[in-house]
């Protein structure tokens, strides 16, 4: 776990948590190098903590993904743990505990965001909605998607990935969510440059957003490109449209949850 300089030195206020879960063939501590959540949790006072999936993965649901699914690792058991024992250990706002993730992180995210009621917020990059989610409970969700993502297609369908993610239509993902929330029917949209950005405000201060980034791959908006690391873990370079941990940070900042069920 990453905290700010704040707690360090003795802050009694509660800060929120974000739970950033790494891709397919990532770690933790890969996350936290990459994707520059440390400098943003001391820029605006979040705590962020880093899990590790087990061989690399997470189990996700639809099958996916790796060792975890194959040996029915409860990964969505073990995040649950993890939240709980950061919130006894350090100053966790529960009413502001967040996460996201890339890939198979972000269909992890996904999971935890269908069966628990852990979260404020979800935010998912390069990933989509496996398995059943009969039932969730409201929460506000943001998407990050490019159009060119070949190994979960942005408008659904088997990827070219290792894992041959077969998911639904990234919007098809984005309006069940809308109905999840009881958001107006039509979202607004805007558009700039290779960016539109379809969203909803809904009841109760939710909201659920989908940015679709034109001719971006598999990737993190705004990370530091490595070569080495992307051909390692499949990811594309990093699109230049935007910074997708400040644009995460941000959403999560508007869309604090209520009273934890």
């Amino acid at each position: 776990m990453h905290a700010p300089p704040t707690v360090a030195g003795g802050a009694a206020r509660r800060l929120p948590l974000v739970v950033m879960l790494h891709g397919g063939f990532g770690s933790g501590r890969q996350a936290e190098q990459a994707y520059g959540w440390d400098a943003e949790a001391d820029r605006h006072g979040y705590l962020v903590a880093y899990p590790d999936g087990i061989d690399h993965a997470w189990a996700a649901g639809g099958g996916c993904c790796g060792v975890p699914a194959a040996t029915g690792v409860d990964d969505v058991g073990f995040v649950s743990a993890v939240v709980r024992e950061l919130e006894r250990l350090a100053p966790v706002d529960p009413g502001r505990v967040y996460v996201t993730g890339i890939s198979n992180g972000g269909l992890l995210a996904y999971r935890l965001a269908c069966d628990t009621t852990l979260f404020a917020a979800v935010a998912v990059d390069s990933a989509t909605l496996l398995g059943p989610c009969p039932s969730p409970a409201p929460l506000s969700v943001l998407h990050l998607h490019g159009t060119a993502d070949h190994n979960i297609p942005y408008q659904g369908g088997p990827g070219d990935g290792p894992a041959r993610i077969d998911g639904p239509p990234v919007p098809q993902v984005l309006a069940a969510w809308r109905a999840v929330d009881h958001c107006p029917p039509v979202p607004a949209v805007r558009v700039g440059g290779p960016v539109t950005t379809t969203s909803s405000d809904c009841p109760d201060g939710r909201g659920v957003e989908l940015i679709t980034i034109d001719g971006a791959g598999h990737q993190w908006p705004g990370a530091v490109s490595h070569p080495v690391e992307e051909r390692l873990l499949g990811l594309d370079p990093p699109s230049t449209a935007l910074d997708a941990t400040a644009v995460i940070r941000a959403f999560f900042d508007d869309h604090p949850g209520g009273a934890r069920p």
